[in-house]
């Protein structure tokens, strides 16, 4: 990987009054820059991106899914959540997933689906957000994604490559439309989208009541409702009763550094934390990030921080989840001592945080069709939001002219274990477990120094917790903090290095240090924003077709990875 072949013209920001965001599609942020041009904030910037996400990313994201917002408030210097994360139908119980002989039923009608579908909670975070923090009107925000929808936008090799890879289960009007004539849709050709575009206008005009009190909650509720071959008993009331919620932020310092991240039911942001504190004790500094002791450490971190996450983490409405036990430095000091430079783990167990609940386990899963976006305007106001249908395309159902989500697989579908009840069960109204973690990070003077989210299921933390580590220990700039290789290490003794990385010839190196190795691709997409001596720089991932764009017409350009456009790197 050749850092050096990145070119920041992002980096000759005005020192104030210029805004800047990030996303994963250069369509998406242009919508967002054009919202500030127009006085909005980074609210405002942060709903026209994600709007336009959806119609020229359906894959990743959109109004049929969920999402996690973090917010900084530059005038009173304020750190705020908004959970718009999905939530299961009142009929759901601990059998959702499983089959009449009481095993879990088959994984396609588990991972898609109608089963697979929550209850969509983007759009009311959306509107939650814009009523605290939007300066524009709600219709305005929507103006620049109706256009992508009406008028057309050009199919990237990316769209083509996720319906080529990731669309099997897609089914009705969407396999109608993303197929023309039976074939995914080509790259380079023009796509329209106007069911979609007469949604999106609707909304526009009227707000969010008609997707959840009306004609639109009406469509969602009869596509799952009549889905085949098993159908889900979602109710309009479902919809009609949900609610994004404002969560505490979960925060704690890093070598003087303030992270605060998005709290339960995301697992991201308390993992993230774990893993860096228990870092702390290690120079980083001094290995650098070419020395296989650096990342052996990070990967004996990320083991002991997810098997915690796997046993404690899940929607805080429904069981205790021991935020204050599992950050506690005594607690976090003795799971670091188990940690050595020289040799590995034997065998990896959660601890036993303070409020730690009876036994409880929450199995790994990850998945690939999550977006995240990063947006500062003007006045130094902050939005950072990952969102997701979660799997590719979601359920592969759709609804006038969006995709639903599949997000209840994030639920463990067996409800018990060993004779316990998992604590990520399925219960009706609950919120999945989720690992987006849209994180802050603060100078020790308390300004804002990063703002950073990511895509790619469970891969999130790790590749959160990295780019933290590279900015801050290794003096790396976001660009390069994201591009650089990871390693992945989710509480298990294999750690995977990423292929195509620097990382893949540590091998001989770290299993030396008694690591088990392998080299593979993962699905990695991360986007931020930055301020590096007074300006404001956009990041994005090589991995991806992202950029980051200012208010000046500045683009970061980056040296895009050999697989960049590979549907699979999510």
């Amino acid at each position: 990987m050749n850092h050096a072949a990145m070119n920041h013209r992002a980096a000759n920001l005005d020192a104030t009054g210029v805004g800047v965001v990030s996303a994963a599609d250069p369509r998406a942020a242009a919508a967002g820059v054009e919202i500030l041009k127009m006085g909005g904030s980074s609210t405002d910037a942060a709903i026209a991106t994600m709007l336009a996400l959806n119609v020229v990313e359906p894959q990743n994201s959109g109004i049929g899914g969920g999402l996690f917002w973090m917010r900084h408030g530059a005038k009173d210097h304020s750190t705020a959540s908004i959970d718009g994360r999905e939530t299961a139908p009142a009929a759901a119980d601990l059998n959702w997933f499983m089959g009449a002989d009481g095993k879990p039923r088959p994984m396609q009608e588990i991972y898609a689906g109608a089963l697979s579908a929550g209850v969509p909670g983007a759009l009311a975070a959306m509107a939650q957000a814009h009523k605290r923090w939007g300066k524009l009107p709600w219709a305005t925000l929507f103006q620049p994604a109706i256009k992508l929808a009406r008028d057309g936008f050009v199919v990237t090799a990316r769209l083509h490559n996720g319906l080529d890879l990731y669309s099997r289960h897609v089914t009705g009007w969407a396999r109608q439309t993303y197929f023309p004539g039976g074939q995914p849709l080509a790259t380079g050709s023009t796509f329209k989208v106007p069911e979609l575009a007469d949604t999106l206008e609707r909304l526009a005009k009227e707000g969010p009541v008609p997707f959840y009190h009306g004609t639109i909650a009406h469509d969602i509720v009869t596509a799952l409702n009549t889905a085949k071959p098993i159908s889900s008993p979602i109710t309009e009331a479902d919809l009609a009763h949900y609610q994004a919620k404002e969560r505490p932020p979960v925060c704690d310092t890093y070598r003087g550094y303030r992270i605060c991240s998005m709290g339960p039911p995301s697992s991201g942001g308390l993992t993230v934390l774990m893993i860096l504190k228990q870092l702390e004790r290690f120079d980083m500094k001094g290995l650098g990030k070419d020395s296989p002791v650096a990342w052996h450490l990070i990967a004996e971190s990320e083991r002991l921080a997810y098997a915690d996450r796997n046993m404690y983490i899940g929607d805080p409405d429904f069981l205790g989840v021991p935020v204050k036990g599992l950050l506690d430095p005594a607690y976090l000091a003795s799971r670091s001592a188990l940690i050595h430079p020289d040799s590995t783990i034997k065998v990896i167990e959660p601890g036993t945080p303070q409020g730690a609940p009876e036994r409880q386990r929450v199995p790994f899963r990850d998945d690939p069709g999550t977006t995240d976006l990063a947006v500062v305007d003007g006045d130094g106001n902050v939005s950072q939001v990952t969102t997701t249908v979660n799997g590719y395309f979601g359920s592969g159902i759709s609804a006038d002219g969006f995709m639903i989500n599949n997000e209840l697989p994030d639920f463990d579908p067996v409800p018990n274990k060993d004779g316990y009840l998992v604590a990520n069960r399925v219960e009706g109204g609950k919120r999945p477990r989720s690992s987006m973690a849209p994180t802050i990070v603060y100078n020790p003077d308390g300004s804002v120094r990063l703002a950073i989210g990511a895509a790619g299921g469970a891969t999130i933390i790790c590749q959160i917790a990295k780019a933290i580590i590279g900015v801050i220990d290794w003096d790396m700039s976001a660009q390069d903090a994201i591009a650089t290789g990871l390693i992945y290490a989710p509480a298990t003794k294999t750690a995977t290095l990423e292929e195509g990385t620097p990382l893949a010839a540590m091998v001989p190196a770290l299993q030396a240090l008694g690591e088990t190795v392998e080299v593979a691709p993962l699905g990695l997409k991360a986007n931020a924003v930055e301020k590096v001596n007074g300006r404001w720089v956009g990041a994005a991932d090589p991995r991806s077709e992202g950029v980051g764009m200012d208010t000046k017409g500045n683009v970061t350009v980056i040296a895009r990875r050999a697989n960049s456009l590979n549907g699979a790197h999510e």
